[in-house]
């Protein structure tokens, strides 16, 4: 069984599996990313707003 590799948003540092970018649609990737977060409320969250995350999810703190 392969593995699945997870992939980083260059541009808004989502971290998700698949071809596009659910968050804001790019598709640049990285497979090198440092740190995980999850937010849970993205609307009112100051770091959310920093990102700007639209919806839930898991993000990456830093990528290369």
């Amino acid at each position: 069984m392969a593995k699945v590799k997870e992939k980083s948003c260059v541009n808004c540092k989502r971290i998700y599996v698949g071809d596009s970018c659910p968050n804001c649609g790019h598709n640049m990737t990285t497979e090198g990313f440092k740190g995980k977060m999850y937010l849970f409320n993205a609307k009112d969250s100051e770091i959310g707003n920093k990102l700007g995350a639209e919806s839930e999810g898991e993000f990456a703190i830093k990528t290369k």
